[in-house]
């Protein structure tokens, strides 16, 4: 089974970009998506195949998650927890027989870590309600999760060290979460290897591969021994962000 995961910074910018291309040479299982920036039926598009599912913010082009799968799920969860994280269109869960699949749009803490607090209530909230999914089966766990968790994971650590996405509070949560149960797929796989999953479209950071690594893939302690591989797709553009890739032995 294979999935992809990627932040399209907006999917109507990203259909004019290639998006539906990549689609068909990669042929993934499941899709998903983060900051789809758009209401379901926004768009016409082409997708054959796919069962789609949609989580909008109440805020019209912003924010917004997406799940496109070959199968079927048995159930489609929007949002969780309290309500105040309900209104974003952060996350989006779809339960198959063999497993939960969890895709996320993380908040991002802010300039001058403006939204800090609200991020650690997040985290712990979001993290008590994995733990929850893997009570009842195994846990896939994707999107853009706004950490560069180590400083492999970052072009810039010193530089960037208090500021959203690297700050110690938030690679400590995520340190807590793969602490309780979860692993992270590439880095576990590529301990040693330097690869980035986004770039500021300022300075021609992609073009000097200044970038961080804030795209995962996270599973379930017990799937890791299913997993074949673990990919991030660099040369695929259309957005700041690129595609990263799960092939697992865990079928639908």
């Amino acid at each position: 089974m294979k999935l992809i995961s990627w932040n399209v910074n907006g999917l109507r910018a990203c259909l004019g970009k290639g998006f539906l291309d990549f689609c068909t040479l990669s042929d993934p299982d499941v899709i998903c998506l983060q900051e789809t920036k758009m209401q379901e039926g926004q768009a016409e598009f082409d997708l054959p195949g796919y069962h789609r599912y949609w989580n909008s913010a109440d805020k019209k082009g912003y924010s917004g998650t997406a799940i496109f799968t070959k199968t079927e799920p048995l159930r489609v969860t929007r949002d969780f927890g309290e309500d105040l994280h309900r209104h974003e269109g952060r996350v989006l869960t779809a339960e198959y027989p063999s497993f939960h699949l969890v895709c996320c749009y993380t908040p991002n803490s802010q300039d001058g870590l403006k939204r800090l607090d609200y991020r650690m209530q997040w985290e712990d909230d979001l993290r008590s309600y994995l733990m929850e999914l893997d009570r009842e089966k195994p846990v896939i766990y994707c999107g853009d999760l706004n950490v560069a968790h180590q400083e492999i994971d970052i072009k810039n650590p010193a530089a960037n060290r208090r500021n959203a996405g690297f700050s110690d509070e938030e690679r400590a949560k995520m340190t807590e979460l793969l602490s309780s149960g979860f692993v992270d797929t590439f880095r576990t796989l590529w301990p040693d290897r330097v690869a980035y999953s986004w770039w500021s479209y300022r300075f021609r950071a992609r073009e000097r591969n200044a970038g961080w690594r804030i795209d995962y893939f996270l599973v379930s302690q017990r799937l890791m021994e299913r997993v074949k591989s673990a990919e991030i797709y660099a040369e695929i553009g259309g957005s700041d962000h690129c595609p990263v890739a799960l092939e697992i032995d865990a079928p639908l």
